[in-house]
Parts: structure tokens; sequence; C-alpha cells
């Protein structure tokens, strides 16, 4: 009654691999959606990062600021730190370029040497890198000498 001739696709079963990597992708979306929703599992990236951090600021040794205060050698060693490394956006006299003008008696972050230390080590937003890895605390600390130097009261 239904002879037309022509091909029928009806009776033909889809191939048993097909159905496997069908039903497998289910189960490993059903699967994955489980464990990896908050909702359902209480799993979230944020807590793995925050304990990720929390455990590696246990390993960070904090270095303190040393006073080359009067320190002539360390002076011009920290201007020429200065003058490699900072002047490109303080300028070469510190008065400001990109960044801000260093010989302020109060910067934005602090004029101490341990607020300067800080600002350097760390950096700031906005623009301001760490510095730390880049030239190591003690240069950072005959930057800070120099700095000194330079200040107005």
């Amino acid at each position: 009654m239904h002879d037309s001739g022509e091909p029928q696709d009806g009776h033909n079963k889809i191939p048993k691999g097909w159905l496997l990597f069908f039903f497998g992708g289910v189960i490993f979306l059903v699967g994955y959606t489980v464990s990896y929703t908050p909702a359902i599992s209480g799993w979230s990236f944020y807590k793995e990062y925050e304990q990720e951090m929390a455990a590696a600021s246990k390993t960070v040794t904090t270095d303190t600021v040393k006073d080359y205060a009067g320190d002539n050698d360390a002076i011009e060693d920290g201007k020429e730190i200065f003058a490699s490394t900072c002047a490109p956006c303080h300028n070469a006299d510190a008065t400001g370029g990109i960044g801000p003008n260093l010989t302020a008696a109060k910067l934005k972050y602090g004029s101490a040497r341990t607020d300067l230390y800080e600002t350097i080590t760390k950096g700031r937003p906005n623009g301001m890198p760490s510095f730390l890895p880049q030239i190591g605390a003690e240069k950072i600390s005959k930057v800070i000498a120099y700095l000194e130097t330079l200040r107005k009261p």
C-alpha cells in the first residue's frame, strides 16, 4: 500500500556507536552539571581561589625597607636605578610625567619609607606595576633613599 518504489529510511536503525556516543554525552553533561553547579554541589571556583590565595600568602615573606639615609654610595646607586627604571614614568628629576610627582612632601599613598616601599614592591592600581620581581628589595631601598634626598619639605 505504501510501496512507491522509492527507497524508504523508516526501518533503518541508528548505528550502536552513535547511540553510545549520544548517551555517553548525556551522562557526562548530567554529571558535569551536578558536580559544578554551585546550587547543587556547593562547588565554587571562588572558594578554591580563596583557599589557594590563603595558602600562598602564608608562604610569602615580607621584606622590610633598609635604611640607606646618609649613605652616599647607596643614594648614587638609587639615582642610577631610578634613572633606568622609574624615570620613564616619573621623569628624570622625579617631578612627574605619566606617574605622579615624587618630590612632593605628601604623596597619595603615603610618604613614609614603608609606604614608598609598599608602593614600589606591590604596585598601585591604575598604572604603577610591582617592581619587586624586577629589581629586588635592596635596590628598592636604595631608590627610596634617593627619593628622600629629593623631597621638598
